[in-house]
């Protein structure tokens, strides 16, 4: 029962509580530009989700036997070549580069897919596609997942279920805040908005109250955790 609650906290914390681009201002690039339509924010957060998630669990699976300090595999590579067993492997050096790299396949892998199977979808896209890449927030959960895996107690190491948790929920956090913000400016092209606070203007006043509402939810999890887990 206590493992269940950790992780329903986990989605709650990160989608709500934490939410990337309201709490966190990562992934504003999407967030901003991707949110005129509903139905294009909606199948832009679908798009982050799937991406977020494989790159979370590709994340994972590196940091965990290749990047983190006495890693497996790279202390068995290293053995292998001669090296001397007592040895710690650390290749946290190369976190960045290999995240990087696992998040750019992601998004060429969503892209060809959705180009050949949702080609409306595709098209009014555009640009915003390919700059998923440059999402910030799918390389935060990268780095979230890293930071528990490794440099921490054995006992407190994340598995792959957590890795996964966390991604779902980040990309569910984030469709939840595009969706809104969507749903905001197609009321907002029927309202009378003082020219000086047309376009840009408004979209980031809207932001900022969004933030504003969501940090109604600070304090919920403790609140849940005292009565799911009892501390």
């Amino acid at each position: 029962m206590e493992y269940v609650a950790q992780l329903i906290l986990l989605v709650l914390s990160t989608a709500l509580i934490h939410n990337y681009v309201l709490y966190y201002f990562v992934g504003i690039c999407p967030f901003l530009g991707v949110s005129k339509r509903v139905d294009m924010a909606f199948g832009m957060g679908m798009a982050v989700t799937f991406v977020v998630t494989i790159a979370s669990l590709l994340a994972w699976l590196f940091t965990y036997y290749v990047i983190r300090p006495g890693a497996p595999l790279a202390t068995w590579v290293w053995v292998t070549a001669g090296g001397n067993p007592a040895t710690v492997i650390d290749l946290s050096v190369l976190s960045y580069l290999i995240y990087i790299f696992v998040i750019a396949s992601s998004v060429q892998f969503v892209e060809m897919y959705v180009r050949k199977f949702f080609p409306p979808l595709y098209k009014s896209f555009g640009i915003f596609l390919p700059l998923i890449t440059t999402n910030c927030a799918i390389l935060f959960a990268c780095l979230e997942i890293m930071k528990n895996v490794s440099g921490v107690p054995a006992a407190e190491v994340w598995g792959v279920d957590k890795a996964l948790v966390l991604a779902l929920a980040a990309g569910l956090g984030f469709t939840i805040a595009i969706v809104l913000m969507a749903g905001i400016r197609e009321e907002l092209e029927l309202a009378d908005v003082p020219k000086a606070l047309r376009g840009a203007a408004i979209t980031l006043v809207v932001a900022g109250l969004m933030a504003l509402a969501f940090m109604g939810f600070a304090g919920v999890d403790t609140g849940l955790a005292k009565v799911m887990i009892g501390h």
